[in-house]
């Protein structure tokens, strides 16, 4: 049996994700059950991943070179192409030759050998060009290409706040993934915990923002760690956890969350409440739910009641509740440094999330006692799910008021609240807060 070259291995990956794959399934899947060795792993990751971030710039750069549009491309000289530009453009650690060469190589592993002499005239113009792009003199379309987004995505960004803004957060998006976990303060302290990682050559430093929140360096799968196994700590990033601060839950109170898998803010929760009340934990799907129980078995918290549950409709079975925290199902915006195939969504496709989210607010409220407090959350920065949601409830709900989060970060307008990674290095997400006064 003839084996694969890496990069042939990331065409075959490409391909996949041109029919609809999840990117992070798709590459665990391919590597668990491959026979490359860690530096190939390493190498494919870097490769596969990257061209995804990139794909909107590599299909550019493609066009400038290529007299036919890139619809008329056969699809595998695209992704081949794709991976001779990234390596010429992105990774320092190539020769220009050897992309060069390995790249009109694989024209050939792919059977598409016919291609190589337009892929070889490709790359040796654009490194001819000193790999310089021309980008667009518009401005919106210079960011789209540039940073590689959905251009009405960069559209609806630009006018929900403003072209600086668009910036940065899409610059960001581009840069390292930080890894933020959260100590579980019912097993072992901050302070310990940073012992036990630097005993294990893991740089780690707490966050000035939020207690037991620590970030890790380059901390490669953190499922390996036997301080993960014994319940120590969970991945949770660090705006999810703010979320779960301003939630603020009580130790003896009844907490319900409504869209709870995998279970992150749940077990922070728990956490925070010390162990000790009750926590209604529910998700649509059962292996989801399945994750929860999981978790909270290996973090040592037993308050948590994990199950199915579809939160758009009323739950009669359901206590009334001191605190509910109300994360819904959302385009995902925030999160497009470690999911960048979000970037390449529809629009279209989002547009009727708003409602979805709206049921799922005012199916949740229900469930609150007087005096009672609920968090709306989601992980984009879009404001028609956000703010627009959180507001057309407080007007149509008189009998909810709105509570100042987070005054201390000036972050927020008053009782919302929407955090970007230039403010602490996070992904991005929403937070808001309100309270039943009757």
């Amino acid at each position: 049996m003839s084996v694969k070259s890496p990069r042939f291995t990331v065409v075959e990956l490409l391909n996949k994700m041109d029919k609809g794959a999840y990117s992070n399934l798709l590459l665990d899947s391919t590597l668990n059950s491959s026979y490359f060795s860690k530096s190939d792993k390493k190498f494919i990751s870097h490769l596969f991943y990257g061209i995804i971030e990139r794909k909107i710039t590599l299909e550019y750069i493609i066009s400038s070179y290529s007299s036919k549009p890139l619809h008329k491309l056969d699809s595998d000289v695209i992704n081949i192409l794709k991976i001779g530009l990234y390596q010429l453009k992105y990774m320092d650690t190539i020769p220009d030759n050897a992309a060069v060469n390995e790249t009109v190589n694989l024209t050939k592993q792919v059977k598409k050998g016919s291609a190589s002499g337009f892929v070889n005239a490709v790359l040796r113009n654009f490194i001819r060009d000193k790999k310089e792009i021309n980008y667009p003199d518009n401005k919106i379309e210079r960011l789209s290409i540039e940073y590689s987004c959905n251009l009405e995505i960069v559209k609806k960004i630009c006018l929900d706040y403003s072209y600086e803004i668009a910036e940065n957060f899409l610059k960001a998006s581009l840069d390292k993934h930080n890894t933020f976990i959260r100590v579980n303060n019912l097993k072992i302290t901050s302070d310990d915990l940073i012992t036990e990682f630097n005993k294990i050559g893991i740089q780690a430093e707490k966050s000035s923002v939020t207690d037991n929140c620590i970030l890790l360096d380059k901390p490669g799968n953190v499922a390996d760690y036997n301080q993960f196994t014994k319940g120590y700590f969970h991945v949770q990033d660090l705006s999810s956890q703010l979320c779960c601060k301003v939630l603020n839950p009580k130790p003896g109170e009844t907490v319900i969350d409504l869209c709870a898998a995998p279970g992150g803010k749940t077990f922070t929760v728990a956490e925070l409440m010390k162990n000790q009340g009750k926590i209604i934990a529910g998700d649509l799907h059962e292996k989801r739910v399945n994750l929860i129980k999981i978790g909270a078995e290996q973090l040592g918290i037993n308050i948590i009641e994990a199950i199915k549950n579809d939160a758009k409709n009323y739950n009669s079975d359901f206590p009334l509740a001191d605190k509910i925290l109300c994360d819904v199902p959302c385009s995902g915006l925030g999160v497009i440094r470690s999911k960048p195939e979000i970037k390449y969504i529809d629009v279209k496709k989002i547009n009727n999330l708003p409602q979805i989210q709206y049921e799922i607010l005012s199916t949740a409220a229900q469930y609150l006692k007087k005096g009672g407090e609920l968090v709306y959350s989601t992980c984009t920065i879009n404001k028609e799910e956000n703010d627009m949601v959180i507001d057309k409830f407080l007007r149509e709900n008189r009998n909810f008021e709105p509570v100042d989060i987070l005054q201390e970060y000036k972050i927020s307008e008053g009782y919302k609240a929407t955090i970007f990674p230039m403010h602490f290095g996070c992904e991005g997400f929403f937070i808001s807060k309100i309270r039943k006064v009757d």
